[in-house]
């Protein structure tokens, strides 16, 4: 055998075995969601029964960064006003929006300038201006100098008058029973510094009155993608993590935080677009450096509803980012690999981010070059291109069938026979295209990093979540 046949041969097995490594990873984290869904399950009956307010809930403030969000940002405050919580208050942070998002705050809610104290305990941009509502005496606006969304978050915490805050997307939808679920964990452990709720596609469902009332599938073939990707992201991905504590991301569109934990780690880190990420592999790194007992642990029940992009531009952006938030967590936070007390969360959740995350997409598109090359060549066998045809689709599809199978058994949110059906089949069919597109972007989103670009707010297009053209009834955010 010549070393050409050689180099052919390593090449095949690497990239063999990465995908086997890969889908066989996500693979075991479906059984530890499926453990945790059935233990939730058992538990179950006592969330079906009437809620009244014991008294122990922790009070919650609700962090609402806003930039340029004049067209919904007061159905979106109303529609949080109506969460069935017992004691919570709603900062909504203006950072330093160009368009009338301030007028529209002022006219809707009746501020007023509030002459308070502004601690500031984390360091953030020049606050201008805090104002209180004359109508809702929960709800206060901070009107600060531009810093971005990490920023804002911070300048909210100081602001915050709670133990626990919520970071909240201005555009997401949350149920009504939102808080009461995420803040769940805080009361049946002590030692919680961090939850995280599912995210869900909002598109095609119907809205009325800033609350989701049906739910329904979108029409564009790209929005529906997506809703096979976050069930399977969410449903085995996260919560398996949560089941072995070794979760390293909370979605930015809805999360509970300990006020203390998130001060000890030094806040959110400005001019990142990973933020939410990197605040949780930045707190697991300085609570296990200080031997401090913790817990964060992701709440399955859907609690948020979010618009996703229908067009192949913003979709690409918000990938890109994605990956250049991801690189940009973990080289921030070299010490949590391997370190002397990492935990799970060290050896285990940061090496596989890193290997199958970070470094992924350039295997991974490698890996499909070379293996459709190396066949039509003749480099390698049918044998061989078949094995890989079956662990690079065979066992993505069986990830993404999982998923729904785990939906399905647990909360059953689309009934329809159609709409099972039609899920089957996106199923199949993100295999073939979706999934290695998205690969691409991961692999720009990585460049772009190497590139140091700076991070900006970013924009997306959107049709909004109600509105004609999202099949979704116009009365709605």
């Amino acid at each position: 055998m010549n070393t050409e046949h050689v180099i052919v041969a390593f090449v095949t097995w690497f990239v063999l075995c990465f995908f086997v490594a890969l889908n066989g990873g996500y693979l075991l984290l479906n059984l530890f969601s499926l453990r945790a869904l059935h233990r939730r399950g058992q538990e179950q009956f006592l969330g079906d029964l009437p809620r009244a307010y014991s008294g122990l809930e922790p009070p919650v403030s609700i962090l609402v960064p806003a930039y340029n969000e004049e067209a919904t940002i007061a159905a979106s405050i109303r529609s949080m006003l109506q969460l069935s919580y017992a004691e919570f208050e709603i900062v909504i942070i203006n950072d330093g929006s160009k368009d009338k998002t301030l007028e529209v705050l002022q006219r809707e809610f009746a501020l007023l300038p509030f002459p308070e104290a502004y601690r500031r305990t984390i360091p953030t941009k020049e606050v201008r201006q805090i104002y209180r509502s004359t109508r809702y005496p929960n709800v206060r606006v901070i009107d600060k100098v531009n810093g971005g969304k990490a920023d804002s978050l911070n300048a909210g915490i100081n602001a915050s008058r709670y133990p626990l805050f919520c970071g909240v997307d201005a555009d997401s939808i949350l149920q009504r029973d939102s808080l009461a679920k995420v803040t769940e964990p805080f009361l049946r452990d002590p030692t919680m510094v961090a939850t995280g709720g599912t995210v869900r596609v909002a598109n095609g469902c119907e809205v009325s009155g800033g609350f989701l009332t049906k739910v329904g599938l979108p029409r564009s073939p790209l929005a529906l993608f997506q809703v096979v990707e976050y069930l399977r992201a969410f449903l085995f991905g996260r919560l398996g993590w949560s089941a072995l504590n070794g979760m390293l991301i909370i979605s930015g569109a809805f999360g509970i935080f300990k006020k203390d934990a998130v001060v000890l780690a030094g806040g959110y880190r400005p001019n990142t677009i990973g933020e939410d990420m990197e605040l949780v592999v930045r707190m697991h790194r300085t609570l296990r450096e200080k031997g401090q007992p913790y817990r964060i642990e992701f709440v399955p029940d859907p609690v948020c509803w979010t618009e996703a992009p229908e067009d192949m531009a913003t979709l690409k952006n918000q990938r890109v980012r994605w990956q250049r938030g991801l690189a940009e967590s973990l080289n921030a936070n070299w010490g949590l690999m391997f370190s002397r007390n990492g935990g799970v969360a060290g050896w285990v959740a940061f090496p596989f981010m890193l290997f199958f995350e970070w470094l992924g997409p350039v295997i991974e598109l490698g890996g499909y070059i070379f293996m459709v090359f190396a066949f039509l060549t003749g480099a390698i066998s049918w044998e061989a291109f078949g094995a890989f045809l079956f662990v690079a689709l065979g066992l993505g599809i069986l990830l993404s069938a999982s998923g729904l199978l785990l939906e399905e058994m647990s909360f059953h949110l689309y009934p329809r026979g159609k709409q099972l059906l039609m899920l089957g089949l996106i199923v199949i069919l993100e295999n073939f295209g979706y999934r290695q597109l998205n690969t691409w972007w991961r692999l720009v989103g990585l460049w772009r990093w190497l590139r140091q670009k700076e991070a900006t707010w970013g924009a997306m297009k959107r049709k909004g979540i109600g509105e004609e053209g999202a099949g979704v009834p116009p009365r709605g955010p």
